[in-house]
């Protein structure tokens, strides 16, 4: 997530935009919202973000709100600080409040917050998810809960499994077998870490990759440098480092002339100036400001009465997959900063 998460995406199929939204309102007992306001009604939505400090959730938000704008509709914006108890409880809020129309959510972990979203879509309220992977499936954009109006995603296990073979491209490139890999989580205990972990290492299986070190994040550069001179302490003869871009930008900060391969996920703009330069590896491509832009327009077009937007993967279609090297970076545009 990333944070970087994480962030470009490239127009794809119209007919395939897919999210996953929340629209809450008048769950959990009581008279849900209309589902289709009355004529110059205003149109009152919340958008649940995983953290609104992220870098990466900026130009998501920002795009939103302005959809939100152009349509006359009010946003509230709750902020989980990466807390995913915190984001439950904030998602429960919203329904008992009975004050929207609709929610976006951008889930921290996206199943612990399907029984809640449940209700809320049996209360009339339009429901559209965003970025990460709500269900328990991250290797799919289909909505995961009968009824949502949009899932708009990135397929989690698909940025482990291209950030795997950037891993395994880097080491082939260094000659080294075992390759040592120092691994940064950004939010361990989220589904998305999870996901990207169980994508990388099922191609990096077999090409003599060891991770010799774990840190953590939280998509901040500066817990990143503190936690990749632990990892450099520990292990003297570390090869690579891989984490969200965030993750390498505090790591870059860390090697202190030390040649050290760094590898990202997000393709910000740091992330792809890095690339492009040939200071990292390489990193992946995300698009956060193409899926706040669709869900808002998704949960917008639901409350009105219009059909369900389905479930979209926003990174298909991109060159090379959104796989960045110095080789083809002049071929993404960054979303976000990074």
């Amino acid at each position: 997530m990333s944070t970087t998460m994480h962030s470009h995406r490239r127009t794809r199929r119209a007919a395939g935009l897919g999210f996953t939204a929340l629209v809450a309102a008048g769950a959990f007992g009581g008279t849900a919202l209309a589902q289709s306001p009355s004529a110059g009604e205003p149109l009152n939505l919340a958008y649940l973000s995983f953290a609104v400090a992220n870098s990466y959730d900026a130009p998501m938000l920002a795009a939103a709100k302005s959809v939100a704008k152009n349509q006359h509709a009010s946003v509230t914006v709750l902020d989980a600080a990466n807390d995913p108890k915190k984001q439950l409880a904030q998602l429960q809020t919203v329904i008992t409040s009975k004050q929207y129309n609709g929610i976006i959510v951008q889930p921290i972990f996206g199943p612990q917050l399907i029984p809640t979203i449940k209700q809320a879509i049996a209360a009339g309220i339009k429901v559209v998810n965003i970025d990460q992977i709500l269900g328990s499936d991250p290797s799919t954009a289909a909505p995961p809960v009968p009824g949502m109006s949009g899932n708009i995603v990135f397929v989690q296990t698909e940025i482990g499994k291209k950030q795997g073979s950037l891993v395994v491209k880097a080491c082939a490139a260094l000659k080294k077998n075992p390759c040592k890999v120092g691994y940064l989580y950004s939010v361990k205990v989220s589904s998305l870490d999870t996901a990207i972990r169980k994508g990388f290492d099922a191609v990096t299986a077999g090409h003599g990759i060891q991770v010799v070190a774990e840190g953590e994040t939280f998509y901040n550069p500066a817990n990143a440098l503190k936690a990749s001179q632990t990892m450099l302490q520990a292990q003297q003869d570390m090869d690579v480092i891989v984490g969200a871009d965030q993750g390498a930008t505090g790591a870059e900060q860390a090697l202190n002339g030390k040649k050290v391969t760094l590898i990202g996920y997000g393709g910000g703009g740091v992330g792809l100036k890095a690339v492009k330069q040939g200071r990292w590896f390489g990193t992946v491509v995300q698009r956060p400001a193409t899926e706040g832009k669709l869900g808002m327009q998704c949960v917008i077009k639901a409350v009105k009465g219009g059909k369900p937007c389905g479930g979209v993967d926003v990174l298909a279609g991109l060159p090379d997959g959104g796989i960045v090297t110095k080789a083809n970076a002049s071929k993404f545009k960054a979303e976000w900063p990074g």
